[in-house]
């Protein structure tokens, strides 16, 4: 392989005119004839026997160059990305400008990585909002174990808002039944607000073995066009009318649904994780607030191959989301919220783009900061992912490559010397004023990272 030439067209593109001499064609060429013999008839010899001599004779010179050249560029290519230093981002434009038995030239148009210029990323200031837990939260979570471990018994009477009723349904639109309006021993938990408006309150004050109409108008706006506006009559039957029965609020309670032997002990533990909760917000909030600091004073010009590959990653990473939460694809969940594929893409860009220059400017610290990885680090965090998942570390690190890996903890730390040298402002306090001395910008390549945060690689994915 020879670079026979290099040109900076625009910025961020490089061409590169590389040529591949007889020597590293020539092998090519020949794979390519083994690889198509057996599919060549030529009279006079059995099939897959006919030389390769007597074939480029029949069907032309250039019968296999095709497969030579798909073989052989793209080693070409790695070989002339090493020998001039060019970082790509995308998959390179290719041409072939000539080609004969001797070898062959081609033209490799390539989207590079851009250099990015820090501003200031030392001694930012941000207002760290203080961590409030009011009582009412904490006896709303006591509430939610209430209902999950709440008894349910059938009652002889009239059923009220917060009973569950058993019922049968039939509903038509002038005396005609209309599909999907129909069913029998439907369980209903009144007031929960499950049917169009104006129908649950109606089954308030039936009891079991009533028969009764309830009369109700479809919202303008209802998901079903043919139904939307439309009055209707709904025939029901009552089977039996359920009472939810509330555990005591106590001792026994707190040792029935936890660890804990009395109510203050849960209560304690509930306000304690809530307070862990919001401060892992309030923290990350701060750091975004800093990010977009250093976002800002960041000098880049992003090619939009960039954006477009950091937004499939994650449409990707949605996909694996719904798929493990939902058990639905990202079609599926597409055709539920009403939304297209291309407006979903419109709406995160934004956050695509941000990514992309946050991860930049992390690449940009680590290389002012002269960061490093040591052995002992990289080792440490594979044992830790490995543990995560519960399986052994060779099997992670046939999952997660070194360089990656190596890549991921050199932009988290990064990304902490941006925090561990900032003002964090309590909420209410007044900042100091901030002294003259700038901290020096320094220009670096960048590295295309999917997250505006450096999380850790996925050994599942």
């Amino acid at each position: 392989m020879r670079v026979v030439s290099q040109e900076t067209p625009e910025k961020n593109r490089a061409e590169l005119v590389i040529e591949v001499p007889e020597a590293e064609f020539e092998p090519a060429l020949e794979r390519a004839y083994r690889k198509n013999v057996g599919r060549m008839n030529v009279p006079g010899f059995r099939k897959g026997k006919a030389p390769r001599k007597m074939l480029e004779r029949l069907y032309g010179e250039g019968v296999f160059f095709e497969d030579a050249v798909n073989a052989s560029y793209h080693q070409a290519y790695q070989d002339a990305l090493a020998e001039t230093g060019l970082d790509p981002v995308d998959h390179p434009d290719i041409e072939i400008m000539d080609i004969a038995a001797t070898g062959y030239t081609f033209k490799a148009v390539i989207t590079t990585r851009p250099k990015a210029k820090l501003g200031q990323y030392k001694g930012l200031s941000a207002v760290q909002p203080a961590v409030v837990i009011d009582e009412s939260e904490i006896d709303t979570e006591v509430g939610r174990l209430r209902t999950r471990n709440a008894s349910i018994q059938t009652v002889e009477r009239a059923a009220q808002n917060g009973d569950t009723v058993v019922f049968d349904f039939a509903g038509s639109i002038d005396g005609v039944l209309f599909e999907g309006g129909s069913a029998e021993r439907h369980e209903l938990k009144l007031g929960s607000g499950q049917f169009i408006p104006g129908f649950e309150e109606q089954l308030e004050g039936k009891e079991a073995a009533a028969d009764f109409d309830v009369n109700v108008t479809f919202p303008e706006d209802y998901h079903a066009t043919e139904l939307a506006g439309k009055a209707a009559v709904f025939r029901c039957h009552l089977h039996e009318v359920k009472e939810t029965l509330l555990p005591e609020l106590d001792d026994e309670f707190a040792k029935d649904v936890s660890e804990y032997d009395t109510l203050e002990e849960l209560r304690n533990s509930i306000r304690e994780r809530i307070y862990q909760s919001r401060e892992r917000e309030m923290k990350q909030a701060l750091e975004e607030a800093l990010l977009d600091q250093v976002i800002a004073g960041l000098e880049v010009d992003v090619p939009e191959v960039m954006v477009d590959h950091q937004l499939e990653d994650m449409l990707r990473d949605l996909e694996y989301r719904l798929r493990g939460q939902m058990r639905v694809d990202l079609q599926s969940y597409l055709a539920m919220t009403g939304d297209s594929l291309e407006g979903l893409k419109a709406e995160r860009r934004p956050f695509a783009e941000r990514q992309v220059k946050a991860t930049l400017a992390f690449e940009a610290i680590a290389e002012a900061e002269g960061i490093a990885v040591t052995d002992e680090e990289l080792e440490a965090e594979y044992a830790k992912i490995a543990d995560s998942y519960r399986t052994d570390v060779d099997t992670i690190k046939k999952q997660i490559s070194r360089d990656g890996l190596t890549q991921d903890i050199r932009l988290l730390k990064a990304s902490q010397i941006i925090t561990e040298n900032a003002e964090v402002i309590e909420e209410g306090a007044k900042p100091k004023p901030k002294s003259k001395a700038k901290a020096k910008p320094a220009p670096s390549e960048e590295d295309a990272k999917p997250e505006a945060k450096p999380k850790k690689r996925s050994a599942s994915k």
